[in-house]
Order: structure tokens, then C-alpha cells, then sequence
């Protein structure tokens, strides 16, 4: 970082011990520096809360003539003697909730004593500090009201004194005009840090950046007026802003202002164009200048202005991937500061005690807070609110932070504020240092509820420890993950090491093709990909590479460490080029041992997490990852951040894909975990996909244009497995679209629909696809219409439709939509299966539709082939289906889409086939999926096993075929 960046770090973070001051200049604040406060801190001793005493608020409620504040605060007991006047009048305020109090009613009753407004602006402040001090001190305002008082405040007197000076700016030069717009233009004041976030302390500067929309000249339209470019303009205007505002006079000041975070610090321009702002932000800007624009907020200007002043900025602070390379950014300038804080406290060894940017102070709990900012605010604008205590509330609800750690961070920001702001009631400096005075810091322990300064000092020791370490457990330096002390592999570079010694380290550790592993390592290792790579960058990745070869050896068994270091090479050289991700791996070590653990298990797994690297989020915490999932908070998170992009249809597509990605990986994990059985993993992922379409739905109904209702009388049918809830990873999605609706756009507005839904759901965006979908089942498949009127179904079903398709029907749902529209396909299906059959007709047509299936998937391999061979899956299903058609009519209880398995042995308690025949069937067809599932996971398309693995079970299943459709 150079010298300048630290200087303007040090800027906004400027209170180190050098500038605990207090100004003094002007006239009130000139008496007794000591004694007074002292003595009346003395005589009403019994008024100041303590720590194991009554709450303050039951203390403080005396309506004594003696105000709590005087005893605690120097500046105000100063100020109240220089006017004997003040103290009816801080009475009155004090009795206000300053939360909500109004400032320009305020502002009006000064300028009756004082003709400017700059001076009433400063007599207004020095009550509303001192007013502010009474209120909490006495318990009667708690932080909040503290922090929104004095912030609206700074906001009010921005806002007046630029309304002020632009008016009568414009009447010496003319309005300035934008030369591409040509509209009038205004000054946008942006406020960081503190103010942007609504949570300045009492005593606090503001920082501040002055922008303009566009270039251009003043239209000059009256005599004497002298033209000006905007930029000249808009200058001057931010001097005199600045003036008004800071200048102390014998009134003092409103507030200290400071500009050093604009573009370019101080050597840039006072005001810039939103051009330049644009310009500089995506050329120059810096990792710890993001941080500072987290909570940049405009205090002034049109909307239309703003909007398009966040679209500048929004890109450059949230960046569209989790940001993970943020932490080493925001560590490195943390690093900056505590140096830079200690330097000071070398020098004022008195003054050690800093609660803002000391160890485990205010500054920790706000880098905390921001970096789940930095690293996840493109993806989740929820997480961009620019109150840290807000942030940390954010963070609790979206599990990003345990809730008792939440919970504890804000107490002790809270502890925290309130004694900054006591350290600041003494004398009204910008200090965030303990007093060396042990009166004074006896004074502050009293005010904070403690019999003395070491009850207090060991408080903040138990609140700042406990931050330090928390803060420790991100930000500490995990760049350098080895292998293990004393391996030969570890102290060389790849670039130096040869095939040989590689093979040699690998064979010790187990693997099973020891040779041909070091060779493919360093043919990675040597690829331009690779080699290409930043030094940083490329000694990160080495790094990484060391600590997985002994995890390889750990995780997976001999006979597959090679195809996991494959899978893992293959992973490594996706993610490569892209730092968050080595950046995820190296602060987070444990996420990589679980990377390989899962790259061992499942060569699908790996595929998949290599397509989506960005997935390596869901493995930070295995409490989240293992969590049951809660269906309907999901949904309404899908919903949440679909809102959150309205009107951008790439970007709200990509968040149904990540949202999709992430919860089906922690499936994933689960199952690779053994959690998970494969009858509820299947009913997880259908309820994962019924989720998807009906927010997607909802989202697409919104897209749509000319729509003649405000809600679709439209819903989706599952067919197939996700109408039959066995859903796997990779299923495609077999749905069908109905809508019950009169008016005569219906049609063509709900096939829009339909066809915008499935483009949402098919098309390739960079996040992936969502599903394919499958709209073969439709009525008169290929050639029918995309959607059918319910009325059109029904007819189709009972006089048109094949055998096939109401055996299609035993496997239907209603999965999102109108639920009018559900219930009624339901009882449309239910009559549809209790249709009387001839058994004859109904067998034949059945092992006819059998064979054409068997006949188009042949096994030519001396393995059994689980889904399609005699004796398998289909079978089974074909077994199902007969027993549904032939005898739903005498027994309702059959029409149940409840899965096969169900069906079976509800066939066998009914007595319609032999119940433990029906038992052993049913067991089958676990088995069968099991296999299937675990087979699928190893990346094998075909699901085949030995024969004599299935003997049995699949003997059973011909057993119980040869009953029911060969011998009736």
C-alpha cells in the first residue's frame, strides 16, 4: 500500500491519539477546565448510574435542578455557564425524544437570537450535544437515539446550507446545465463512513464527497451574471459548503469536515463528475477504498441523480462472484491501521487504550460485519446495508453468523459506542482514547455503570478480547498450508521438483499409480495456464496443491487417490485464474479438506463442483450444510432476491441457478455423508424442484406484457419421476401446462407464459441451465398445443388418449400455480385411473408398450442392466401401473400418487398380489435405486451391475411379473 493510501486510510480512520484535542477557540467554551465538573460530579454522585445498582433510567428520573451531564461533561458544564439562559433551554430539549425532533423549527428559534445561519447552525449543534449527553447519561435515550440524532442532524445542516449557498450561487452565475442532457444540475453530497451508515458519534467529523452528473457551463440569464463551467461551479459551491459548516467561529463549529476520501485524496479536485468518478473507480480505485464506499449514501440530489450514481459505484464496491479475495484486502489494511496505532501509542504511551482501533475494538466489529459485505453483496443485495449494527442483524438471519455471535457482537458495539461517546461528552474531541487522568476515567466508569476505572478496564479487556478473537478466527494469514514437516516435496518448488521425487513422496503416501500421478501433477503444473499465472497467484495454488497430496492419501481409499488428484488438477486449473477462489481454499483450509473428501467420493460431485466452483461457499460450515432444509423460508428467500433485481431477467435467472446449485450441493453433501436415504433425497430435490417452478413462474407472470388478469389461472402438472417424487441430480423435468380461464386472450397469453417459462428454465446463462424440461406428455405429444384448457384436457383424456398416457397418469402431480386448477386436475387423474378395463385388453396393451421399451434400450453387456433388463426398475414400475389401471375402480385407495414402493405393499395388504412377495418387490426396488444412485455418482451414465449381485431381488421381480401379467 503507498504512502498516500495510508495516509487517507489513516484519514478515515483518523483518531489515533494525535488528534484527541478538543477545540477551544471559541468563547463559551473558555472557564474551568477541571475543577467544575469535578466538584459537581461530587456533590451529585448519587444521581450517576451504577454498575450494580438499579438501571439508570430508575436513578435518573429526579427532576432536580442539577443536570446529570455537567458532572460527567466538561463541555457541557462550560457551555451551560456561559449563558445562564442555556439550562431552561437544555431542559426543554431533554425532554423531547431527539430521535425524531425537528431541526428546522429548531434551527428557526436560534435565528431569532442570531440573524445567520451558519451561527444559529452552531448554536443549535452545541444543544442538541449537550442535550444528547443529558438524554444518555440519564438513561433517558439509549444508542440509537444517540447515533440517529446527531446523524439526521449533520444531514439537516448539509442540506439547508447547500440549498442556501446553490440558490444564491446560481443567481451570481447561473444555473449549471448538464451539455449532454441538458437539464439543470446538482450537487449529490455523499456521505460516508459513519454518517453514510446513519451511526455518527457525537463528537465525530463527517466525511464527505461532493459530485455533479454532468459537465457543462452555467445558463447565464441575467445581466451582471458571470458564466462558469459546472466544474468551477460546483468547486466554489463545496468551499463554501465547507466553510458554513466547519469554520469555527465564537459560535464553534456544526461539524469538522473532511474530504480525503474523494477520487485521488486531497490532490484531487474538490468536486468531480460523475464521468470522472467512473473513470477513477474502475482505473484506480483501491481494495480499501470498496470498503469505504460499503457505506457511501447521497445526502442530497434528484433520485433519478442518485440512481444512476449507484449504478456507478454499485459495480465497483459488490462484485458479481462471492469476493473471498476481500478478506486479505481488508486484513492488509487492518494491518495499516494497528501499525499505524500503535506507532502512536509507542509515542503517547499514556494513551494505550483505543476503542476504536484498538485490538478487538469498534473498527474490528465493523471489518467483521463488512467483509460478509465485500465478499457476498453482488450476489445478496440484503447484505448491503450500510448500519453495522444492521449488517449484523442481516447476518444472523441469513445463518451467515451464529445468532450468539451476532448477538454478542452487538452487545459489545454497543458497550463499545457507549463509552467512545462518554470519552467525547468530557470535552466534545474527536477521541476514541481512554484519558490517562484516573479522575477522568473514574468520571467514565461511573458514567457507564461501574464503581471504578479497573471494573471498567477489565469490562472492555472481557469485550475487546472476546472481538480480537473472533476477528482472529477470519482475518488471521492462512497462506501458507504445508504437507507436513520433513517432506522433501514441501521445501521445493514444482518448477524445480522432478517426476521422480514427486512419484517417490506420492508412493509413501499410498497412491495407487504413483507414476503416472506425478506426471499428470507436473503437466498441470507446467501448462500455460498455469505458468501464465501472477506470482502471487501461482505461489497460492502451489500452496494449495502441497497441503491436498497427504488429504488425497487421507480421504480416499488406495485404489483411488490418482482419479481424485485427477479430478482435483482438473478443479484447480478451472479456478486457477480466478483469486476469490484460492483465496476461499487458503483462509479456509478445512473447506479444501472437504473439496477432496468429496472429489473422493463422487467423480459426479467433482464435475459438478467444477462447473460451479462458486459452490465452495456451501462448505464453510457444516452446521448449514447439514441443516434439514426449510422448503418454504427457501422459497421465500428466491423470492426476496428475485425482487431485489426486477427488470434485470439475465441477472434474476442466474440467482434461480445459484439458489438451485447451492441447495442441491448441500444435498449432495448430505448423501455423499450418508444423512440421506435415497427415498428422501428424492423427495428433497422434488421438493427443490417444485420450488423452482413456482417462483420461477411467479417471476416470468411478472415479465409478461398485456396481460388481461392480475394472477394466472395457470398451473403446472408433474409427470415421471418428479410427478412420482423420485427425482435425481441430473433428471430432466417432464411437466404439462393447463389453465381454466374464459377470456378470449387466454390462450395466447398463457402459451407466452409458457414459453418464456421454459426458455427461464433451459437456457444456458453463466451460471448454468436451471432443468430440462420435457413437454412430450402433453395431449397429442409433439404436434399438440403447448398449453390445454382444462375443459380440452378432460375431453382428450376420456376420449382420445392412449393407454400409455393414463399409465403416464399413475406418476402425475399438480406441482405449482392455481390451486383450483390442482385440485381439480387431481380429481380429473383420480377418475380418469378408476375407469373400468378389460383385464385382457389392459394386459396385452401393457406387455406390448413393455417390449417396445425393452427393445430400444438392448443390453449387449454380460452385466444386469438395473433400469431396462428383465427382472429391473421398469418392471417394477410396469407392475405398479397394471395394478393401478386394473384395480383403482373397486379399491380408490390405489389412485394415491404415494410411489411404488407404497403402491406394492398396498397391493399386498389388499390382497391383490402376495403380500410377501410384494415385500420383497418392494425392497427390490430400493436396492435397485440405491445402486442406481450410487452408480451415477461415480459418473457412469448406465446403471449395470454384476449379475450375481441382484440375484434375488431380481428373481422376485420376475416372480412377481410372471403373476401378475403372465398368468392372470
Amino acid at each position: 500500500m503507498t504512502i498516500h493510501a495510508v495516509s487517507l486510510l489513516m484519514s478515515f480512520c483518523r483518531e489515533t491519539a494525535d488528534s484527541c484535542t478538543p477545540v477551544a477557540d471559541s468563547a463559551f467554551l473558555h472557564g474551568p477546565a477541571s475543577a467544575p465538573g469535578r466538584d459537581c460530579y461530587h456533590s451529585c454522585k448519587l444521581r450517576i448510574p451504577r454498575h450494580s445498582d438499579a438501571p439508570p433510567t430508575e436513578l435518573m428520573s429526579t427532576n432536580q435542578p442539577c443536570f446529570t451531564s455537567p458532572n460527567l461533561s466538561r463541555f457541557v458544564s462550560r457551555w451551560l455557564e456561559a449563558d445562564p439562559a442555556r439550562e431552561a433551554e437544555l431542559e426543554r430539549m431533554t425532554g423531547l425524544s431527539l430521535a425524531s425532533v425537528d431541526f428546522a423549527q429548531l434551527l428557526e428559534s436560534q435565528l431569532a437570537v442570531v440573524p445567520s445561519v451558519p451561527a444559529a447552525m452552531r448554536r443549535l449543534r452545541n444543544l442538541l450535544v449537550a442535550a444528547i449527553a443529558e438524554r444518555d447519561l440519564a438513561g433517558r435515550g439509549d444508542l440509537d437515539e444517540v447515533l440517529s440524532a446527531i446523524s439526521a442532524f449533520a444531514e439537516f445542516v448539509i442540506n439547508r446550507h447547500l440549498a442556501d449557498l446553490y440558490r444564491s450561487q446560481c443567481e451570481l452565475h447561473g444555473v449549471p446545465m448538464g451539455e449532454e442532457s441538458g437539464a439543470a444540475q446538482h450537487m449529490i453530497v455523499v456521505g460516508m463512513g459513519k454518517l453514510g451508515g446513519r451511526e455518527l458519534n457525537v463528537s465525530s467529523d463527517i466525511d464527505l464527497i461532493f459530485l455533479y452528473p454532468e459537465d457543462g457551463d452555467t445558463l447565464v440569464t441575467a445581466e451582471g451574471q458571470r458564466q462558469l463551467s459546472n466544474h468551477e461551479f460546483f468547486v466554489r459551491l463545496g468551499k463554501k459548503l465547507i466553510a458554513d459548516i466547519a469554520e469555527i467561529t465564537a459560535d464553534g463549529f456544526s461539524f469538522r469536515v473532511d474530504m480525503a476520501l474523494r477520487p485521488n485524496g486531497a490532490s484531487g479536485p474538490l468536486a468531480a463528475s460523475f464521468g470522472m468518478l467512473e473513470e477513477y473507480l474502475m482505473v484506480q480505485g483501491r481494495e480499501w477504498e470498496r470498503y469505504a464506499w460499503v457505506k457511501a449514501r447521497a445526502l442530497t440530489g434528484r433520485a433519478e441523480d442518485i440512481a444512476a450514481l449507484e449504478a456507478i459505484v454499485r459495480p465497483f464496491v459488490y462484485r458479481r462472484y462471492l469476493d473471498f479475495g476481500s478478506i486479505n484486502a481488508l486484513r492488509d489494511m487492518h494491518a495499516q491501521i494497528r501499525a499505524e496505532v500503535i506507532r502512536q501509542e509507542t509515542r503517547h504511551p499514556e494513551r494505550n487504550i483505543n476503542v476504536k482501533l484498538g485490538r478487538g475494538g469498534i473498527r474490528e466489529i465493523e471489518f467483521l460485519a463488512q467483509v460478509f459485505q465485500l465478499i457476498r453483496g453482488g450476489r445478496d443485495p440484503g447484505l448491503r446495508d450500510r448500519s453495522t449494527r444492521a449488517t449484523l442483524h442481516i447476518l444472523a438471519e441469513k445463518k451467515l453468523l451464529p445468532v450468539q455471535v451476532s448477538s454478542r457482537l452487538l452487545e459489545t458495539y454497543t458497550f463499545l459506542r457507549n463509552l467512545e461517546h462518554r470519552i467525547q461528552y468530557l470535552d466534545d474531541a474527536q477521541t476514541h482514547v481512554l484519558p490517562a487522568s484516573e479522575d477522568d476515567r473514574l468520571i467514565l466508569a461511573r458514567a457507564m455503570g461501574y464503581d471504578d476505572a479497573p471494573a471498567l478496564l477489565n469490562a472492555l479487556r472481557t469485550h475487546t478480547d472476546w472481538v480480537a478473537a473472533r476477528f482472529d478466527e477470519i482475518f488471521d494469514d492462512k497462506s501458507s498450508p504445508n504437507i507436513g514437516a520433513g517432506s522433501e516435496v514441501a521445501s521445493l518448488s514444482f518448477d524445480e521438483t522432478t517426476a521422480e521425487s514427486i512419484s517417490t513422496h506420492l508412493d509413501q503416501l499410498g497412491f495407487d499409480d504413483a507414476q503416472a500421478s506425478a506426471q499428470r501433477l507436473l503437466s498441470s503444473w507446467r501448462s500455460n495456464r498455469i505458468q501464465s499465472l501472477p506470482p502471487q497467484r501461482k505461489g497460492q495454488l502451489e500452496s494449495l496443491l502441497r497441503a491436498s497430496l497427504p488429504m488425497i492419501s487421507q480421504q480416499a481409499d488406495s485404489a483411488s487417490c490418482s482419479a481424485t488428484l485427477n479430478r482435483l488438477l482438473d478443479f484447480f486449473d478451472t479456478i486457477a485464474r480466478r483469486s476469490a477462489y484460492l483465496a476461499l481454499l487458503t483462509e479456509y483450509p478445512h473447506t479444501l479438506a472437504r473439496v477432496i473428501r468429496m472429489m473422493a467420493a463422487s467423480d459426479w460431485a467433482a464435475k459438478y463442483l467444477t462447473r460451479h466452483p462458486v459452490l465452495m461457499d456451501e462448505l464453510l460450515d457444516d452446521a448449514i450444510l447439514h441443516t434439514e432444509p426449510d422448503w418454504q423460508a427457501f422459497a421465500q428467500e428466491c423470492r426476496q432476491q428475485l425482487q431485489a433485481f426486477t427488470g434485470d431477467t439475465e441477472r434474476q435467472m442466474d440467482v434461480l441457478r445459484e439458489q438451485h446449485h447451492a441447495q442441491l450441493f448441500r444435498l449432495l453433501a448430505q448423501d455423499l455423508d450418508g444423512v440421506l436415504s435415497v427415498e428422501r433425497l428424492a423427495d428433497h430435490l422434488s421438493a427443490l424442484a417444485d420450488v423452482l417452478i413456482s417462483v420461477t413462474l411467479e417471476a416470468v407472470w411478472q415479465t409478461l406484457t398485456g396481460k388481461h388478469c392480475d394472477q394466472p389461472r395457470f398451473a403446472v402438472i408433474a409427470y415421471g419421476k418428479l410427478g412420482g417424487k423420485e427425482l435425481g441430480y441430473a433428471s430432466d423435468l417432464d411437466v404439462i401446462f393447463l389453465y381454466q380461464d374464459e377470456d378470449p386472450e387466454a390462450p395466447a397469453v398463457y402459451a407466452k407464459l409458457a414459453q418464456r417459462f421454459i426458455t427461464w428454465m433451459t437456457s444456458h446463462t453463466p451460471a448454468g441451465i436451471l432443468f430440462d424440461i420435457d413437454i412430450a406428455l402433453r395431449p397429442d405429444g409433439a404436434s399438440g398445443l403447448l398449453v390445454s384448457s382444462l375443459p380440452a384436457f378432460e375431453k382428450y383424456q376420456h376420449q382420445s388418449a392412449w393407454l400409455w398416457e393414463h399409465q403416464a397418469l399413475t406418476r402425475a402431480r399438480f406441482c405449482a400455480g392455481d390451486q383450483n386448477i390442482g385440485a381439480q386436475f387431481e380429481a380429473l387423474r383420480t377418475q380418469v385411473l378408476r375407469q373400468t378395463r378389460d383385464p385382457v385388453q389392459l394386459r396385452t396393451e401393457i406387455l406390448a408398450m413393455r417390449q417396445r421399451m425393452h427393445e430400444a434400450h438392448p443390453n449387449r453387456s454380460e452385466l444386469f442392466d438395473l433400469k431396462h433388463d428383465a427382472g429391473g426398475m421398469i418392471d417394477i414400475e410396469f407392475i405398479v401401473q397394471f395394478l393401478v389401471l386394473r384395480h383403482a375402480a373397486e379399491y380408490p385407495a390405489m389412485t394415491g400418487d404415494i410411489g411404488n414402493i407404497a403402491l406394492l405393499k398396498l397391493a399386498g395388504e389388499l390382497k391383490l398380489i402376495d403380500l410377501q412377495l410384494s415385500v420383497a418387490v418392494s425392497d427390490a426396488y430400493r436396492l435397485f435405486r440405491k445402486l442406481q444412485h450410487q452408480i451415477r455418482l461415480t459418473g457412469h451414465d448406465r446403471a449395470r451391475v454384476e449379475q450375481a449381485r441382484v440375484a434375488e431381488p431380481r428373481k422376485a421381480v420376475e416372480q412377481l411379473w410372471q403373476q401378475v401379467l403372465l398368468h392372470a
